[in-house]
């Protein structure tokens, strides 16, 4: 059954810092959501109030419309920052255990760590102690401890740092296996070129408080006008910047970023790169979701 994750004006103050300032967004079950922020925007405590690891002064969560209750809760999956794995304890042993002390029976604990190791490529590793793995390693069997008892909530924070490529493609392809499995699956990251790639909607908090929420297409569609002119010899952009209602927003190698004001008309631009030289490139561009992120967190 699909489900919503609903944070409802969640307030937490830590002495004189506001940490959380009614915050309220949702997340669907079915798509990877991204949950973005610059450093201590309050992510990492949204996330730990989910799990009823820190108290909130105000407001509540609810999975399928109820108050998540600690029943609720072992049904969810978590992936802190900082390591949450017992460092001396075997990797397949470690993760049985966790299974069980999620309700599983023994022999469905280890189906599911044998299964887990095996997609997320450290199977090699079954054996060997957690402190004794490399970084990514360390982050697939981090997401294996998360996964191992089939959660229907899976809330991760920053899966992908530190990751190489091969690490990256591996966790993000499961992330979206799980969102299509019908998961709600939400993730915090600092690299927002892989979160465009990988999520369908995100939400961006500053100071605890909500800036923006929406589809990455829709966000990336939204706000002013964006265009992309080359014009044939001219490699500084000479040519726009006399143009009334019209931002240079970036020059590189000729190809000039424009950003127009709402009363611009495009074809007034088009007409003033023809009388500067042969046009070579003329496109209307989607914001990037770092243009967007930025945008909203200066606001």
């Amino acid at each position: 059954m699909a489900g919503v994750l609903e944070l409802d004006g969640l307030r937490r103050r830590f002495g004189t810092v506001i940490a959380l300032d009614d915050l309220s967004f949702s997340v669907p079950s079915g798509q990877v959501f991204g949950f973005l922020g610059p450093n201590g925007a309050g992510k990492t405590t949204t996330m730990r109030a989910i799990f009823g690891l820190t108290d909130l002064d105000a407001g509540s969560v609810r999975w399928k419309g109820s108050p998540v209750a600690p029943s609720e809760r072992r049904r969810f999956g978590y992936m802190p920052e900082e390591r949450g794995l017992y460092p001396n304890m075997l990797v397949a042993e470690e993760l049985e255990y966790l299974g069980r002390l999620h309700g599983m029976d023994r022999v469905s604990a280890v189906s599911a760590t044998k299964q887990w190791l095996e997609r997320l490529q450290v199977d090699d590793r079954a054996t060997s102690k957690v402190e004794t793995l490399s970084h990514g390693n360390q982050q697939r069997v981090q997401l294996a401890a998360a996964l191992v008892h089939d959660p229907e909530v899976l809330v991760l924070d920053e899966p992908l740092a530190g990751l190489d490529p091969t690490g990256i493609d591996a966790i993000g392809a499961v992330l979206v296996e799980q969102a299509h499995a019908g998961r709600c699956v939400l993730f915090s990251s600092h690299q927002l070129d892989l979160v465009e790639d990988l999520c369908e909607s995100v939400a961006i908090i500053d100071h605890g408080r909500l800036v923006a929420r929406g589809g990455v297409d829709e966000l990336a569609t939204s706000g002013p006008r964006r265009l992309t002119v080359r014009v044939e010899g001219d490699r500084s952009g000479a040519w726009a910047r006399s143009l009334p209602d019209v931002t240079i927003s970036e020059v590189d190698g000729g190809e000039v970023r424009l950003v127009l004001d709402p009363s611009t008309d495009s074809d007034a631009v088009l007409d003033a790169a023809r009388a500067a030289g042969h046009v070579t490139q003329f496109v209307f561009e989607r914001r990037r979701l770092s243009e967007v992120f930025r945008e909203a967190v200066s606001r």
